[in-house]
């Protein structure tokens, strides 16, 4: 059997569109990237400097145009494209002028590629994974958000750090919005085999409820301090969709804390926003019901209660 030739089509060349295909081609997530971007010159600029660096990387394709045309036969459409979030703006005021963005660009990406998966990373991803689904009527699992992969990368990096171990075995999760109304979820996060809340390892740093305090604070700005330094986020971003993108092109049943809608999910409804989630081939199999402690549940429903404003004032 010939191998399947995997393609990703990123929707937007700006730091953040073009990070994600530098970071897919340097995993070797597909064997063909097309970036779709309206800025011609933008666009084929990207991709001349991305098929340059070919030579050091798994072999792939690269193209670009301003013709959606490029994005055809994509098995995954990333969406990246909209305005860009502003010192001291939060993302849920981007909202409206990326809502309009996605109405005129979710008809045209169906007629090119209507067997794509749809992964939103464009802010504020919650409430935009919500418009996109609604208006491509698919179904839910097929489109979904890169939710909190960042924010909970930045949590278990910050953890790591406080407690001198390594980051890739620190297990937590932030969920609820990607946003200022997120939560972590302390009582599930584990070291190794240990629970998180039990740590206690002579020589190493315990963890005290003002450390708590003080990393998750600082998993909720980063984004601010960032954008304030050097006017985007990209880097970190770049790598969470390229392994969400791994996690679908090679099924590996991956569980991330993506952004999908919720139905009946500990009693939240008709909203998206990020929980530990099955992610393969298919999308988004399963949501996975994490025990929860009683503040993390009603800080997970008060999230939800602020996306599904900000969706029920756009419209939707």
């Amino acid at each position: 059997m010939p191998e399947r030739v995997n393609k990703i089509a990123i929707i937007g060349a700006g730091a953040v569109g073009a990070t994600i295909a530098y970071a897919a081609m340097i995993r070797g997530v597909a064997k063909q990237i097309a970036i779709y971007d309206i800025n011609r010159a933008k666009v084929d600029a990207e991709v001349l400097d991305l098929n340059h660096g070919l030579q050091f990387v798994p072999m792939a394709t690269l193209e670009g145009s301003d013709d959606i045309g490029v994005c055809a036969g994509a098995d995954v459409v990333v969406i990246t494209a909209g305005a860009k979030q502003k010192p001291g703006q939060t993302r849920l005021e981007l909202a409206g002028a990326n809502v309009e963005l996605c109405r005129k660009l979710v008809p045209q990406l169906l007629k090119v590629a209507p067997e794509a998966l749809l992964l939103v990373v464009t802010n504020p991803v919650d409430v935009l994974t919500y418009v996109v689904q609604k208006l491509s009527g698919l179904p839910t699992r097929r489109v979904f958000g890169s939710g909190t992969v960042l924010d909970s990368s930045r949590f278990r990096f910050l953890l790591a750090r406080h407690l001198n171990v390594a980051v890739q075995n620190v297990h937590a999760f932030i969920a609820g919005e990607h946003g200022d109304s997120e939560i972590p979820l302390w009582s599930s996060a584990t070291v190794g085999a240990l629970p998180l809340m039990q740590w206690s390892v002579p020589g190493r740093a315990r963890l005290t409820e003002e450390d708590r305090t003080h990393i998750f604070d600082n998993v909720r700005n980063a984004a601010y301090h960032i954008i304030q330094g050097k006017g985007a986020t990209n880097y970190a971003i770049g790598l969470a969709t390229a392994q969400i993108l791994e996690a679908v092109l090679h099924d590996e049943q991956r569980v991330l804390p993506v952004s999908s809608r919720m139905e009946g999910y500990l009693g939240i409804n008709d909203v998206c926003l990020s929980v530990p989630s099955i992610v393969n081939r298919g999308g988004v199999e399963a949501v996975l019901e994490v025990p929860l402690s009683d503040s993390e549940r009603e800080g997970l429903k008060r999230s939800a209660d602020t996306i599904r404003q900000s969706i029920r004032t756009l419209g939707f």
